[in-house]
């Protein structure tokens, strides 16, 4: 499994996580979630 898998079939035991991350003062968002 690699990050997009386009003809990926979901299954019932999948896990969906969805994560809210705020950065520090003076550091970008997309280095906040790298």
């Amino acid at each position: 499994l690699t990050y997009y898998t386009p003809d990926y079939q979901v299954k019932d035991t999948d896990i969906l996580a969805a994560f809210r991350m705020t950065p520090q003062p003076g550091v970008p968002a997309e280095e906040a979630g790298a």
